[in-house]
């Protein structure tokens, strides 16, 4: 049996140099999902371009997806008949897009997809998500059927946390990769 590959999928506007995403490409050399549109995003284009990137091999998958890349996985598992690819995903920081203050930019993700995925996930949360509630928050990973981890006040887990590799985002995802 193959190992699984990792691929990276950051939310909208792509993921930074200090991104832990962005780190973790070029200490661990995974693959980040590149899309073509990153201030525009199209829920179809997005998952169009996932479906690819995971049928480019017959090796599995642990998808790690940051924000909008978490709605990204919901989506695509909800309609791709190529889940059994991936053995599980790290969802961080799933946003609220269907709150009122959303930027118009990602009203196409609406609404939001709300159904158990059909693989393993752990889910990260924080108190302090800028993107959305901790309640709002909670919901969504439990209709996700994901594990919910919490990391307290950390705004939205990215390259602002200070978080630097985030050393425990790697145990979380070896505990993915070890259940394969």
């Amino acid at each position: 049996m193959m190992a699984p590959r990792v691929l990276l999928l950051p939310g909208w506007l792509d993921s930074g140099p200090t991104h832990w995403q962005s780190r973790w490409e070029r200490v661990h050399a995974y693959r980040r999902v590149t899309q073509n549109d990153w201030l525009w995003p199209k829920r179809g284009d997005w998952m169009a371009r996932l479906e690819e990137v995971l049928l480019e091999s017959d090796a599995p998958a642990v998808l790690v997806a940051h924000s909008l890349g978490c709605h990204l996985v919901a989506a695509w598992s909800a309609h791709s008949q190529h889940t059994a690819r991936v053995r599980g995903a790290l969802l961080v920081a799933p946003p609220d897009i269907e709150r009122e203050d959303m930027p118009p930019n990602l009203l196409p993700w609406r609404p939001i997809v709300r159904r158990v995925l059909p693989f393993a996930a752990i889910a990260v949360t924080s108190d302090d998500d800028p993107f959305g509630t901790p309640e709002r928050g909670a919901r969504l990973v439990r209709e996700w059927g994901a594990r919910p981890v919490g990391l307290g006040t950390v705004g939205h887990i990215n390259g602002e946390s200070g978080l630097g590799d985030w050393p425990a985002g790697q145990a979380l995802l070896a505990q993915l990769l070890a259940a394969n």
